[in-house]
C-alpha cells in the first residue's frame, strides 16, 4: 500500500474580509497586484542558476569541513578548524550531546553527496567513514540525536549502496560487504542501553558508548527525545531480523501517547522517565514535540503500522482543536492569520507569546498528512518572519513582533517545508522562497571556511559554528527544491526523509515483520476500541481538493492574506 500524499494544486475559493479605508485599500490593491506577478513565475534560467548555487553552497560548507576539520565532529568555519566533544566539560551539553567524536558532518554528507550524484566522492567517503568512525568510546551522547543524525546517516547510506539499478549512480564500493551496516548494528546496541533501569519504558536522554545509561543522569527528557525513534530503530530492526530496537522504540512511542491529558488528549513537552510525570506542561507542536508527531505519520508512511496512524490522527485532531488560533480556513474568511501557539497540556490554555523555528517543519507534516491548506498558512507565517529578518529567530514573540531568542544555527526546517510544498502543489511562489533563503545564507552567514550560525538576527553578528544538519539537511533540500528533474523528484511518492533530511526508499518488506507481532501486548493498547474502527482515511483535516490549473500559478496564498500578513509583521511589499 502507497503512502498517501495529497498531490493536487491546492484549493482556493472566493472569500470576503473586513473593510479598511478606500486609500489603504486601493494601496493595498495596488501591492497585492504587485506580489501576484512577482511570485507568479519563476525564469527557468534562474531555477538552473539557482541548482548550481545549491550545488556550491554544499560544496563549500562539505571541501572545508574536509580540509580543516575532518576526523572532528564539526567545522569552525570563523577559525578554519575542526570540533569535536568539549572534554574539558562534559556537563556541556549543547555540544556533548550531538558530538561524539565520529566525524559526524562526514556522515551527515553521505546522502547528500548521493542526491547530488557525486558517487566518486560518495564512494571516497564511505572509506573514510568505514576507516574512521569507532562508538567504542566513553563518550556520553544524546540518544536522539545520535538516532536521527548517526543511525539515520548508516542506514540510508547502506541502503543506498544497496538500491538495484542506477538511479544515484554507482555508489558501490568494490570492497563493501555491508560495513554501515555493522557500524549502525554496534551503535543500535549501545543506544539501546537507554531503556535499561527505566521505570517507565521511556529511555534516559544519555546514554554512554561504553557503558550505557550513565549512573546519577537526570532522568527528565523531553516528547520528541523519547518519542522518535521509531523511524530509524524500525529500519535497522528489518534489515538485522532483530525486533529488539522496533520493539523498545514503539513502546515508547505508546507509553507517551498513553500519558496524554485526559481533558485535551495533548501531551506535555518534558517528562520524568522514572516516574511518567510530566515536567513541563506546555504543549506545542516545535521544539521538544515537533517530531514525535512527525514520526508517527512516517511511521505509517514507511511500515504501514495502522497503530501510527491513528495514533497521528488523533494527536493532530487535538492540536488543531487547542493549539490553532486565527481565521477558521486559511484562503476564506476573515480574521487574524492562523497560528499554532503553545498551550497548558491540560485545559489549552495559551501558555507563553512565543513560537520558536522548529514549528517551521510542522507545514511539512500537513504536507504528508494531506491538509495542504493548513500547511500554506502555517508556512507563510515562517516565511513572512524570515523576510523580516533574513533567517528565522530561535524564538519568536508574536505579541511584541520581536525575536525572544536572537540566534539562528543555519537550520533547515522552512527550507523543507518549502520543498514539500513545492512537490504538491509546483507552484513557482516556492521557488522564490527557496531562493530568497539562499541568497540570504550566502549573504549573511557564509564565511572564509564555510556557513556560520547567526548570532543575532537583528545585527547578523555570527558564531563559529556549523552544524551538521547544513550539510544534511538546508542544503540537500535547497538543491531538490530547485533540481525539480532529479530522480527523487520524479519519483517522489517512493521516498521518505527521516527528519534528520536521511533518505529511505519506501520498500514493500518494510510492512512484512520478519519476526511474530508479540509486542501488542493488552496491557500496551494504545488506542481506544473507537478509534481503532475508524477507517484508516478518516482524518477530517484533510483537504487535497483539486481547483482549476489556473491557480497554480498565483501565489498560495492569497494575495490580500499576504498583506494582512506581512503588515501584522510590519513588512513592506
Amino acid at each position: 500500500m502507497k503512502p498517501f500524499l495529497c498531490l493536487a494544486i491546492i484549493s482556493m475559493t472566493s472569500s470576503v474580509g473586513s473593510t479598511p479605508s478606500r486609500q489603504f485599500r486601493d494601496i493595498l490593491h495596488v501591492r497585492e497586484d504587485e506580489f501576484e506577478t512577482k511570485y507568479s513565475y519563476f525564469a527557468e534560467s534562474e531555477r538552473l542558476r539557482m541548482v548550481q548555487a545549491a550545488k556550491e553552497m554544499f560544496y563549500f560548507g562539505y571541501d572545508n569541513y574536509m580540509t580543516h576539520a575532518f576526523p572532528l565532529d564539526e567545522l569552525n568555519p570563523i577559525l578554519c578548524s575542526g570540533r569535536g566533544p568539549d572534554y574539558e566539560n562534559p556537563s556541556n551539553i549543547n555540544i556533548n550531546d550531538v558530538l561524539g567524536d565520529y566525524s559526524l558532518s562526514l556522515l551527515e554528507s553521505l546522502g547528500t553527496l548521493a542526491i547530488m550524484g557525486n558517487s566518486t566522492e560518495f564512494r571516497r567517503a564511505v572509506g573514510l567513514v568505514i576507516q574512521h568512525v569507532s562508538f567504542n568510546k566513553n563518550n556520553t551522547v544524546q540518544v536522539f540525536e545520535a538516532s536521527i543524525r548517526v543511525l539515520g546517516s548508516l542506514l540510508s547510506a547502506h541502503l543506498l549502496i544497496e538500491e538495484s539499478g542506477d538511479a544515484f549512480g554507482d555508489l558501490r564500493p568494490s570492497y563493501y560487504d555491508g560495513e554501515l551496516l555493522e557500524l549502525a548494528l554496534d551503535l543500535g546496541s549501545r543506544l539501546l542501553n537507554a531503556f535499561d533501569g527505566t521505570k517507565t519504558g521511556l529511555p534516559y536522554p544519555r546514554v554512554n558508548l561504553w557503558g550505557g545509561a550513565p549512573q546519577n543522569q537526570r532522568t527528565d527528557t523531553c516528547t520528541a527525545g523519547a518519542g522518535s525513534l521509531l523511524l530509524e530503530w524500525g529500519i535497522l530492526s528489518r534489515l538485522s531480523g532483530d525486533p529488539s530496537y522496533e520493539f523498545a522504540a514503539r513502546r515508547s512511542s505508546r507509553i507517551l501517547f498513553n500519558l496524554r491529558a485526559k481533558s485535551t488528549g495533548l501531551l506535555g513537552n518534558v517528562v520524568d522517565v522514572m516516574s511518567g510525570q510530566w515536567i513541563s506542561r506546555m504543549s506545542g507542536v516545535g521544539a521538544g514535540m515537533d517530531s514525535y508527531f512527525e514520526y508517527l505519520l512516517k511511521s505509517y508512511i514507511l511500515f504501514g503500522e495502522r497503530e501510527d496512524w491513528l495514533m497521528f490522527n488523533a494527536s493532530y485532531t487535538d492540536l488543531k482543536r487547542y493549539l490553532r488560533r486565527g481565521r477558521s480556513h486559511c484562503n476564506n474568511g476573515f480574521g487574524d492569520h492562523p497560528i499554532y501557539v503553545n498551550v497548558d497540556m491540560s485545559n489549552g490554555l495559551t501558555s507563553t507569546p512565543w513560537i520558536d523555528s522548529l514549528q517551521a517543519a510542522f507545514p511539512g507534516i500537513q504536507v504528508l498528512a494531506g491538509d495542504v491548506e493548513e500547511a500554506i498558512c502555517a508556512h507563510a507565517l515562517y516565511y513572512t518572519i524570515w523576510k523580516l529578518y533574513g533567517a528565522l529567530p530561535e524564538r519568536f514573540n508574536w505579541q511584541k513582533i520581536a525575536p525572544e531568542v536572537h540566534f539562528y544555527p543555519l537550520r533547515p526546517e522552512l527550507v523543507e517545508s518549502t520543498y514539500l510544498l513545492y512537490q504538491v502543489t509546483k507552484n513557482p511562489f516556492y521557488l522564490h522562497v527557496g531562493k530568497d533563503i539562499l541568497v540570504s545564507l550566502n549573504a549573511h552567514t557564509k564565511v572564509k571556511c564555510g556557513y556560520a550560525t547567526v548570532h543575532n538576527v537583528l545585527d547578523m553578528t555570527l558564531e563559529d559554528r556549523m552544524e551538521s544538519f547544513f550539510l544534511s539537511e538546508t542544503c540537500k533540500y535547497l538543491y531538490l527544491l530547485f533540481d525539480t528533474d532529479h530522480y527523487v523528484n520524479k519519483n517522489f511518492r517512493d521516498f521518505l526523509f527521516s527528519t534528520e533530511g536521511h533518505i529511505f526508499r519506501i520498500r514493500p518488506e518494510y510492512r512484512q515483520l520478519p519476526w511474530s507481532d508479540h509486542w501488542k501486548s493488552p496491557d500496551e493498547e494504545s488506542v481506544s476500541a473507537q478509534e481503532k474502527e475508524m477507517p484508516i482515511n478518516s482524518t477530517e483535516h484533510s483537504t487535497c481538493n483539486k481547483i482549476s490549473p489556473e491557480r497554480q500559478y498565483l501565489p498560495p496564498l492569497k494575495s490580500k492574506y499576504a498583506a494582512q500578513l506581512r503588515v501584522a509583521l510590519g513588512l513592506d511589499f
